[in-house]
């Protein structure tokens, strides 16, 4: 079973049941093409759709597919991601990050982070300088900073704490 979230606006729950397809408990026939790694055609009901997955992101399950030149944005929970909810812990979201520590020894060319400010997990927080090479090290999780302890033009070590949230 799965509950299918779109555009954080609606909701489905699908399973399968004898080979069938059901959705919020109805069942619903349709064949599936996969065209390329991306793009699928689906046929229901005598019309012919074609979806592509734009981007998949496994760890979260969430996906941004589109569907006759509409796009739209999906969130999928499986049996396991229901029970943690239940349990009051998040998935894959979960991540609980205290501070960035330098990955090697190298020269901070350029931060990105301020102090107090909110931050995206996934969002350049400074470009690191290694071996060179220019290294973005971006957010984990999303935080807050605390503070920041490098300065552009700075030289770290590694396992030095740059960044704390």
């Amino acid at each position: 079973m799965y509950k299918i979230t779109v555009n954080d606006e609606y909701h489905f729950e699908t399973s399968s049941q004898n080979g069938e397809l059901l959705v919020n408990g109805k069942t619903h026939q349709a064949d599936i093409a996969c065209i390329n790694n991306s793009l699928y055609n689906v046929i229901k009901n005598n019309v012919s759709t074609q979806v592509e997955v734009i981007s998949f992101d496994k760890a979260t399950k969430v996906a941004e597919v589109r569907v006759n030149n509409s796009i739209y944005n999906l969130t999928v929970k499986d049996n396991y991601d229901l029970l943690l909810d239940k349990m009051g812990l998040s998935s894959a979201n979960a991540t609980v990050v205290s501070e960035i520590k330098a990955p090697m020894p190298g020269l901070v060319l350029k931060i990105f982070a301020k102090e107090q400010q909110d931050i995206k997990k996934g969002e350049n927080l400074l470009i690191l300088e290694a071996m060179k090479m220019e290294n973005i090290i971006k957010a984990p999780a999303d935080v807050k900073i605390k503070s920041v302890f490098i300065k552009e033009g700075g030289k770290v070590e590694k396992g030095q704490v740059m960044i704390s949230f």
